[in-house]
């Protein structure tokens, strides 16, 4: 395959200049306003501190460096949302999940896709202009805990940076989609990945890792932007002792703060801790902060020994951003044991706090708590509950640190975790209106009945490496409205959905659906729905909004992946992902939403129930995390109870055992099972087809306390 399709129109200027198709109409609106022409991708730090003053661009993640998701557009308003129609829609190459924001610079959109693939769009007409394919190999598919995601591009001095899921940082022309530069950040052999956005910070690229759920070991690089050479790198558990310091800038705090807060045999496990998503730069403190990720395994019992509170796990950590020296941290989950991530986003902001002006970092984690956090000090201004919580009361302000029942960590039996290992906020975008003074994300109530597993030991590939027997069950969802001053809530929207944006408009746009969906509209002072538009596809993502020759256009990424199983939403025949951008009288038509899902096609001959029982095991420890519960898929990643491959044996074989679909992400798993595996688990998987070709309620055979009841939403 290719890794270029399609070439960027060029188009001579007066002065020479030879400029990208794409940007004729942002130049246009540009020179109207008393501007010259741009370069493709020409964003440096200055215009990235002021990206507030060009509403008409959406220059980074987040919209600004304080991440409120806010745009000051407010030509689509309250008044004249119902008027809001498709203005065009792009089609990518891949089915998978697409959860990332695109980047808008001077009329052209950067969007990353699953697969880390990346296109330049022409933002007024949805027109390729070009892409790019990093061409990751099939296996390394296999090594993504929930799905081939990729979650953003940046932008900066006529490069376009994209962390590939192989691990790599590439850095390309955006005027061509050419390599420029290209490094290896990760060990290839390990079970490392990359699905976040890049942040660039004064002349450096930053990105962290993936892959806790798989033994890892978490950290964040800093590569020279100008050349792809690492700069700095800090990481954030420690290491084998063994092997003495890392030569990196968390040598010092390492040794002198953090290794004492582990004990046991960590080094063996990984540790977790990765920086998977969200890198915030501070201008005023010239600070990055990052946010870090579950231990590996959950249990702390194995992780450490049951001892400690296991720094950074679950942590906010403050880095110069120039060297990545340790400035403070803030842990939010000491000893971590219930996979409460801490690196969903943050909004930087100032409130208005008793009496004073505050800058605070606001951050909504998986564990259920609003915290308000000091930036210049790190200490805890305030924090409560948005969703109900067992597993502590209260935050103790003076001290930081949650105040936890007994047996929280489930060390003399079972313990009912609310919110669940799926947590309450997870990796979706939260907003920031200064105008209501409203913080808005998506939450769930969710719980998780967790108790140590006696017989744990790792397995290679497999998505139980947790040291945790589990059981979860789902409660209610909705879009939450929270006053971060006051702590409590505002207002409340039920549904499921995805990332939020807020606009000076008085709205908030929001997508919704697993496997098809619905873009909606909503009043940002009180939730009330203005406006809504079916689509073919979920969606995930976060919308951004943008001019271009005076029109302005809501556009978003849609397309639901494996991370978004629930186990209960209709399968539907696999489609692409899609970008789509919406303006005030807009013409486009948006395909239809895609037909059912082949029916079920169970093997024709019965199998042994023992036979049945032990593959029900093999697709627990090894097929669960992208075929879904008790085999119950979407279909984005394939239903397997509908397979064309499932009644026939060698068809099966080919496909399970020789690796026969490895290009696609589907790995053969002969380093993994047992040859009369392949047959058990073909067994099981007919068995449950046979279920729903009977209209039966489906279910994994009970074969000990260890099933999991319903998909448990992963993120990495």
């Amino acid at each position: 395959m290719s890794r270029f399709t399609g070439k960027a129109g060029l188009i001579g200027i007066a002065i020479g200049v030879i400029v990208l198709a794409g940007q004729i109409s942002a130049g246009q609106d540009m020179a109207k306003r008393g501007h010259t022409q741009r370069p493709a991708g020409d964003v440096d730090d200055a215009r990235m501190l002021a990206a507030s003053n060009e509403p008409e661009n959406w220059l980074l993640n987040g919209g600004t460096f304080g991440g409120e998701r806010y745009s000051l557009l407010d030509q689509i308003n309250t008044v004249n949302v119902g008027r809001l129609q498709p203005a065009w829609y792009f089609e990518y190459d891949t089915t998978r999940g697409q959860e990332a924001e695109p980047i808008v610079v001077d009329g052209v959109m950067y969007v990353s896709t699953s697969w880390s693939k990346v296109y330049a769009l022409d933002a007024a007409t949805g027109r390729q202009l070009w892409f790019y394919d990093p061409e990751v190999a099939g296996a390394d598919g296999a090594k993504a805990c929930c799905d081939v995601v990729n979650r953003g591009v940046a932008v900066y001095e006529g490069k376009v940076f994209v962390g590939a899921l192989d691990g790599r940082l590439i850095a390309l022309d955006a005027r061509t989609g050419k390599v420029v530069w290209s490094t290896m950040t990760i060990d290839p052999e390990s079970m490392q990945t990359i699905t976040g956005a890049p942040r660039v910070v004064r002349g450096k690229v930053i990105i962290g890792n993936a892959g806790a759920d798989f033994g890892v070991r978490g950290h964040v690089s800093a590569y020279d932007a100008a050349t792809g050479k690492l700069a700095w790198r800090f990481y954030l558990v420690p290491g084998d002792p063994e092997k003495g310091p890392d030569g990196a800038a968390s040598d010092e705090i390492m040794e002198k703060l953090v290794r004492p807060t582990w004990a046991g045999d960590y080094a063996s496990y990984g540790g977790g801790g990765t920086a998977w998503q969200t890198i915030m730069y501070d201008p005023d403190f010239n600070r990055i902060y990052i946010g870090t990720g579950n231990g590996s395994p959950w249990n702390p019992k194995y992780r450490t020994a049951g001892k400690g509170d296991n720094l950074f796990l679950c942590s906010v950590v403050a880095l110069d951003a120039d060297t990545g020296k340790y400035i403070w941290h803030y842990q939010e989950n000491p000893q971590e044991a219930w996979d409460y991530n801490s690196t969903q986003p943050m909004i930087l902001a100032e409130l208005d706090i008793e009496g004073r002006r505050r800058k605070v970092l606001m951050h909504a984690p998986k564990n259920g708590f609003f915290y308000v956090i000091d930036r210049q000090t790190g200490r805890l201004i305030s924090a409560a509950p948005t969703v109900p919580t067992t597993w502590a009361s209260r935050i103790d302000i003076a001290t930081g640190r949650p105040v936890e029942p007994a047996n929280a960590r489930y060390t003399e039996g079972p313990f009912l975790a609310k919110p669940g290992t799926a947590g309450s906020h997870n990796w979706h975008a939260m907003a920031f209106s200064p105008k209501t003074g409203l913080a808005y994300l998506p939450v769930a109530e969710n719980q998780s009945l967790l108790q140590t597993n006696p017989d744990f030991r790792p397995v290679p590939m497999g998505p139980f490496n947790h040291g945790v027997i589990s059981r979860h069950g789902a409660g209610a969802s909705y879009l939450l409205a929270w006053d971060p001053v006051k702590q409590r809530e505002a207002w409340r929207v039920p549904y499921r959905g995805g990332g939020v944006l807020a606009t000076a408009g008085g709205l908030l746009f929001q997508g919704r659906g697993t496997v098809i969906g619905e873009f909606v509209a909503l009043r940002a002072d009180d939730g009330r729905q203005l406006w809504s538009w079916p689509t073919p596809n979920g969606i995930q993502a976060a919308a951004v909004t943008y001019m271009v020759g005076g029109v302005q256009y809501v556009a978003i990424s849609t397309g639901a992946g494996a991370g978004a199983m629930t186990g209960g939403a209709e399968a539907r025949m696999r489609q692409p992902g899609r970008m789509a951008a919406f303006r005030i009288g807009g013409k486009a038509t948006l395909p239809r939403e895609p037909d059912p899902a082949p029916p079920a096609n169970p093997a024709p001959g019965p199998f042994a129930q023992e036979v049945v029982d032990r593959g029900a095991a093999v697709y627990r420890n090894y097929c669960y995390r992208c075929h879904g519960p008790d085999a119950i898929s979407s279909n984005v990643i394939p239903d397997l109870r509908r397979s064309a491959y499932l009644p026939d044996k060698e068809a099966w074989r080919a496909v399970v055992w020789d690796g026969a679909l490895e290009s696609s992400g589907m790995i053969g798993w002969s380093r993994y099972l047992e040859s009369e595996q392949i047959e058990e688990l073909r067994a099981y998987v007919s068995w449950e087809a046979t279920r729903l070709k009977n209209g039966q309620a489906p279910g994994a055979r009970q074969t000990g306390s260890r099933r999991s009841s319903q998909a448990v939403v992963q993120e990495q």
